[in-house]
């Protein structure tokens, strides 16, 4: 059945295998495997493992929560919700935070459930999304958290390029050391994961650029897809292609190229622009906009050029080629085409492990 999404085990874990690889020559000695993309999916998760990351992350307690029996430690990456707090605690050993009423709550919750439960203590560097903002008095907060009988902070950490695209540079991770510093000296206490980043880090990381004492880095985009986020580049020896879309031909018919009659709005309310090219072969597909975005799908035939769609058809100009009802098409995917793929319970999930 199409539309079909194929999962290469082999070649992610080579990937794996790639990045360890820097992270060691860097010291970075904890890799928390980022499995959002995943979609909860625990048969990939398993196959995957240990792989030399240390920790499972997710932004969903929901996947967290598929994962319970997995035996690593699984991390909360999105900041948790205040009426999620009996499921963090439940379900993820570290969370990662930055408001001080949310991590009272977490006191309370591990105090019930007679366990502690560890925190990352988030810093915004300047990308705008979650943290403590670096210029801000954090002392004071650390100060109501060191009290909390069931918090321990294991680390801090920071957040780049998801937002404002801001790119690490030494100068941040610098930074973020300074903070650390501050925190150990003001409380006598020893922070032993010092979180950079995301995928964004790949190009310091590529130049052994990475500061001494920054140890963790949360990779996800990388394993995945074979590329760094700063620039969004390839990166040399890893694979961009473990994942590949199918999807299958339900017609092809020669019309024109530009509709007939007044245009109004589609069925998603906009109003389409179309350039007159004359009659066209044309290829109905059937993979529409609820299974994934069609600016987000990169077809592997370059003789091919897709026109746009409906939430169920992708039209797809095949005048250079031979392509007839029943073919199979096949796409690589960007990072939230992946994330949509995955998510999706119309495209099948085909998992390759050779």
């Amino acid at each position: 059945m199409y539309p079909k999404l194929t999962i290469d085990i082999k070649k992610i874990k080579e990937n794996m295998d790639y990045l360890c690889k820097l992270c060691e020559e860097n010291s970075v000695s904890s890799r928390f495997l980022v499995t959002k993309v995943l979609a909860g999916n625990g048969e990939i998760v398993k196959a995957l493992l240990p792989w030399g990351f240390s920790h499972l992350a997710d932004s969903r307690i929901a996947n967290l929560k598929l994962y319970k029996d997995f035996p690593y430690p699984k991390v909360l990456l999105r900041l948790p919700s205040q009426s999620g707090i009996a499921d963090t605690v439940k379900y993820s050993d570290i969370s990662i935070n930055s408001e001080i009423s949310t991590i009272k709550l977490l006191n309370q919750e591990a105090k019930k459930q007679n366990k502690k439960h560890q925190i990352i203590l988030m810093f915004d560097l300047g990308d705008l999304r979650e943290g403590i903002f670096y210029q801000a008095d954090y002392l004071s907060m650390l100060k109501a958290i060191t009290d909390l009988q069931y918090i321990e902070i294991v680390g801090i950490g920071t957040n780049l390029t998801c937002y404002g695209g801001i790119i690490p540079t030494i100068e941040h991770y610098y930074t973020l050391l300074e903070i650390k510093e501050k925190i150990e000296k003001a409380f006598g206490i020893s922070l032993p994961l010092i979180s950079g980043g995301n995928s964004s880090a790949l190009p310091l990381l590529l130049e052994k650029k990475i500061p001494k004492g920054i140890n963790n880095l949360r990779l996800g985009e990388s394993v995945f897809l074979g590329r760094e986020t700063a620039y969004g580049t390839p990166i040399p020896n890893m694979h961009q292609n473990a994942f590949t879309l199918h999807a299958e031909i339900i017609e092809v018919q020669t019309k024109p190229s530009y509709p007939i009659g007044e245009i109004g709005l589609n069925s998603f309310g906009e109003k389409p622009e179309f350039t007159d090219l004359g009659l066209m072969k044309r290829a109905i597909v059937a993979l529409g906009k609820q299974d994934v975005q069609l600016d987000n799908l990169i077809p592997l035939d370059s003789l091919i050029t897709i026109l746009g769609g409906s939430s169920d058809h992708l039209i797809i100009d095949v005048s250079k080629t031979s392509y007839q009802v029943g073919d199979i098409l096949q796409f690589n995917l960007n990072y939230p085409g992946l994330l949509q793929t995955m998510t999706s319970s119309y495209v099948k999930k085909e998992i390759i492990n050779n």
